[in-house]
């Protein structure tokens, strides 16, 4: 008899965590459902899922200890799927709010984007992965980068970084966990319908410079508040689509997991248009940037 899956995924109370989650146990599978509160997630609870308290910017050792515990109550984690993060909006200069820490300071805004975007992965990811591999049967680990991780912008300079990291990281991780039986990908969504970008969701930067009001950086303000619940994308269908990729099932049966999904009808567009002018930039420096070898030995 088959085992029946267990999911571990972070940041489950809003967003493509929640959806997922939600998809997941529609079918039938377990899920242990995290956010930093449970009361945030008792809806899931409701619907069935196991739900913890973690919150991904905790130190490594309290994270460890939850996974643990996961591990001791379940015996398996089949998928780890790492949904926190949080768009910063701000040109570089104003996300420059300083935090004295222990032996230096830190700019704070920028480090706690990237502790929850990246640090909080990595953290989770260093957690699960000794119980993920300990798992008999299909096992899958799953990253969230996004469009912006092929793109960067004025305005969302922060986030583009996260999610390049993001991205760069998962493609790595797959290298490393490939020949262990565990497939990683990184899923990169476009615009979807959640509350990402809602006030109290997105973080602004304290600090606002008047003089980038007037530039790219003011244009794109404007234009994420229009775009909030006016997102092309559907979080739900979304989310149907990523659990069959990530089980190998519905539309994705018979397919291979790959190591980045271009999720919504705007991101496959927007990459190829970056693939084709990274192209176009090659193909006009070649002749210059490949003249610096030593010179071949005869």
């Amino acid at each position: 008899m088959a085992q029946t899956p267990v999911w571990f995924i972070t940041a489950a109370s809003s967003g493509f965590g929640k959806y997922m989650a939600i998809e997941a146990l529609a079918r039938g599978h377990k899920v242990i459902a995290t956010a930093r509160s449970t009361s945030r997630i008792a809806d899931l609870k409701e619907k069935g899922a196991d739900t913890v308290a973690l919150d991904v910017t905790w130190p490594l050792e309290k994270i460890e200890a939850v996974t643990k515990d996961v591990w001791e109550r379940y015996g398996a984690i089949n998928h780890l799927v790492n949904a926190a993060g949080y768009i910063l909006i701000g040109a570089v200069e104003e996300t420059s709010e300083y935090i004295a820490y222990e032996t230096f300071n830190r700019p704070k805004e920028d480090y706690d984007c990237f502790n929850t975007n990246v640090f909080g992965l990595l953290n989770v990811s260093k957690a699960v992965l000794p119980y993920l591999r300990e798992t008999k049967g299909h096992r899958t680990l799953s990253n969230f980068g996004s469009i912006g991780s092929w793109r960067g912008g004025a305005g969302y300079a922060l986030y583009s970084g996260v999610k390049w990291a993001c991205s760069g990281i998962s493609e790595s991780m797959r290298c490393e966990l490939e020949p262990l039986g565990i497939n990683v990908t990184v899923i990169e969504p476009g615009y979807f319908r959640t509350g990402f970008l809602n006030a109290g969701t997105k973080a602004i930067s304290e600090k606002r410079i008047t003089a980038y009001d007037e530039t790219a950086v003011g244009q794109v303000r404007g234009a994420l508040d229009a775009t909030d619940n006016n997102q092309p994308g559907d979080v739900v269908k979304g989310a149907k689509i990523l659990v069959d990729i990530l089980t190998k099932s519905g539309v994705a049966e018979g397919k291979e997991i790959p190591v980045r999904i271009a999720l919504g009808s705007d991101c496959p567009p927007g990459i190829r248009e970056k693939m084709k002018e990274t192209e176009a930039i090659l193909s006009e420096w070649d002749g210059i940037t490949m003249t610096t070898d030593h010179p071949k030995q005869s």
